[in-house]
Order: structure tokens, then C-alpha cells, then sequence
């Protein structure tokens, strides 16, 4: 990325299921859904949302080779999306297994997100 105009941070959790992917979803979500970003278009080559790049960087606690870049990039509406995903975020007890739920054990995982907008 040349420039980065925008950051935005955000958490997201699992409590149950253990689903490293749900919880990084969630912290994307957390990050860009309380923004707007209305004179993007200015800063852009040749004023188009088709140039934006947006690098999303993930701090994942374990399962990295779970995580679905697929399903986290869909969650970008506009630009070129790429994923960097690093150690980080947290592992710890939920203080209850719910088979219903798909618990595996009593963990939640906790991911942070940090999403650059730019070109």
C-alpha cells in the first residue's frame, strides 16, 4: 500500500465453538461497521473504490491455519483485500462447555483486527 488514509481497530469474540473464524468476522465487523468514509472517492486513483486496498491484520491466539481468509474478506465491500495474520488476541475459559453450542472445551477465543484503508 502507497498511503493509508484510514484505521479503524476492532475485537471480536467466540464464546463457544471455538471458531477462530467467527471471532476474527467479528472483529472486522467491529472495526469498519461504526464508520463512514464519505470523501474516500477524493483520495483514490482516478477517484474509483475499485483502487482501494485494504490490508486487514489479525492477532489470533491459535488454529492461524483455520482462520478462512475467504470468509474475513468478504466482509470488505469495496478494493483489493489482503490478510496478514499474526500471534496475538487470547485463549481463555468461557466457565462452561455447552455441547448445543458445539463446545469443544470451555474456551472463547478473543481476536483484534486493525483494517487500513489506503491505495
Amino acid at each position: 500500500m502507497e498511503r493509508i488514509i484510514f484505521i479503524e481497530t476492532g475485537t471480536g469474540i467466540d464464546v463457544h465453538g471455538q471458531n477462530i473464524t467467527k471471532a476474527a468476522v467479528r472483529a472486522v465487523e467491529n472495526a469498519i461497521h461504526y464508520n463512514s468514509m464519505p470523501g474516500i472517492r477524493h483520495y483514490l486513483p482516478n477517484q474509483s473504490l475499485d483502487n482501494m486496498k485494504v490490508t486487514v491484520k489479525l492477532a489470533v491466539p491459535t488454529d492461524k491455519e483455520k482462520l478462512d481468509h475467504e470468509r474475513i474478506k468478504q466482509e470488505i465491500p469495496y478494493g483489493t483485500v489482503s490478510i496478514e495474520v499474526m500471534d496475538g488476541g487470547m485463549a481463555t475459559t468461557s466457565g462452561i462447555v455447552l455441547k448445543d453450542k458445539e463446545d469443544k472445551n470451555d474456551l472463547m477465543y478473543i481476536v483484534n483486527a486493525s483494517v487500513e484503508v489506503g491505495y
